[in-house]
């Protein structure tokens, strides 16, 4: 039975049980109305006996008609008239009706997009079907030439200057050959892909026009766990959507997340984030924009994630000068260390390693010719400190270095057998990939 019909049934079972009480409540009712009314007469006889003494006075400077007929008991009961409301409460916006999120809207929206696409997908017929024993079976129904259809998607992106430019995400127009951009005004104006980084998920799209309202930038390290949050895009293709959360955590890993490419410490908020939100800005209480919405876990109720606008604009501004963006490389394997793990790689056998630490991020293993081998790292050393910065996890090295850039000089403090060392490494341009 389901938990409805149990809920019912229930509701059935009680009203059964309180057939007769009802019945006797009704009783002592209308026994309470006449002692009511009893006791009402006796009260007000002895109110109107009090009130002759103190009210003779003004009696007697007035004159009164009282009249000689009695008026029927139903016709009194007709000119009962409703009372007058008191309340003069205009039906228009008041002060009380508004609050911070209202004036975020109000200030943010004009830079919020829309990002529409349009893709063609061809579709070749397998070599099979050209077959001719094939053919006898499936016949007409078997297409002889590609087929072609177009893919449509729907995101989120927001005004970064004033002179066109569109941060949006590099998935919501990854691979498009149309991309239309609709204002909250009603305007639509065609757009064109700066770049897109599918490592970091960002992307920029150019629209020609000028004097674009730009959206205020917050500072991505003032973030906090619990500060408001307030999400706004085209969740399902839902024009102009605000949702209202807090930021649940920050520099969420990306190995939770199952995504193993992005080195990107992400903003998570319970803020409603569903597809079409992607791209969209995530804001604080001020209306600056803390974060890119980025992502969400399928099944998951509350949980978003969104890219710190630190990190996106870096790379916006890579995309927009140079189309692309140049990831910094050092070459190393590496692991953050717990005692469990510091436990293993002194016992195993054959090995010259030792660790003295339970704190830091351990190096395995060293890329041959890499950045790292020419500064003289070796496996088994302990990374403690980045450009003087404690690290205690991979990807805050990862994120240390990336923000460093390529050709830069990173400061290491390492802890070697026992002894600090500090070594330089010049990060390079990330291999590509084979």
């Amino acid at each position: 039975m389901s938990r409805k019909n149990i809920q019912n049934t229930s509701d059935l079972n009680f009203y059964a049980r309180q057939k007769q009480p009802i019945k006797l409540e009704k009783e002592a009712l209308k026994t309470n109305y006449f002692l009511g009314k009893v006791l009402w007469h006796k009260e007000a006889k002895q109110l109107f006996l009090s009130l002759i003494a103190t009210g003779i006075g003004l009696l007697s400077g007035c004159t009164v008609e009282i009249p000689t007929t009695r008026t029927p008991e139903s016709n009194v009961t007709q000119q009962v008239q409703p009372p007058t409301p008191t309340n003069n409460r205009p039906l228009e916006p008041t002060p009380e009706d508004t609050n911070f999120v209202v004036a975020v809207v109000n200030k943010v929206e004009p830079s919020v997009v829309q990002i529409n696409t349009a893709r063609t997908v061809r579709t070749e017929v397998p070599d099979i079907f050209q077959d001719p024993f094939i053919r006898r079976f499936f016949g007409d129904r078997v297409p002889t030439q590609p087929q072609e259809r177009v893919v449509r998607g729907v995101g989120s992106g927001f005004v970064i200057s004033a002179n066109g430019q569109i941060l949006t995400n590099a998935h919501v127009v990854n691979n498009a050959d149309r991309v239309t951009v609709t204002f909250s005004d009603g305007r639509r104006l065609e757009g064109k892909v700066l770049g897109t980084d599918p490592i970091s998920d960002v992307a920029v799209v150019q629209v020609p026009a000028n004097n674009l309202q730009v959206v205020e930038m917050a500072d991505s390290k003032q973030v906090q766990p619990g500060q408001w949050a307030i999400a706004i895009g085209n969740p399902l293709g839902l024009q102009r959507t605000v949702t209202v959360g807090v930021v649940s955590a920050i520099d969420r890993s990306v190995s939770d997340l199952g995504i193993s490419e992005r080195g990107v410490g992400f903003i998570q908020t319970d803020a409603a984030i569903n597809p079409g939100n992607s791209g969209g800005p995530l804001l604080n209480a001020r209306g600056q924009v803390i974060g890119v919405n980025t992502a969400i876990i399928q099944g998951a109720q509350g949980i978003g994630f969104a890219i710190p606008i630190e990190t996106a604009q870096r790379i916006a501004q890579q995309l927009i000068t140079e189309g692309k963006v140049e990831y910094p490389y050092i070459g190393i394997e590496m692991v953050a260390l717990t005692p469990e793990i510091r436990q293993q790689i002194n016992n195993l056998p054959n090995s010259n390693i030792r660790v003295g630490t339970d704190t830091g991020v351990l190096i395995v293993r060293i890329a041959q010719g890499s950045p790292a081998a020419r500064a003289g790292l070796r496996p088994g050393d302990v990374i403690q400190q980045i450009n003087n910065q404690p690290v205690t996890t991979a990807e805050q090295v990862q994120q240390a270095v990336d923000k460093s850039g390529v050709n830069s000089n990173v400061q290491m403090q390492l802890l070697r057998n026992g002894q600090t060392v500090r070594v330089t490494v010049q990060p390079a341009p990330r291999p590509a990939r084979t």
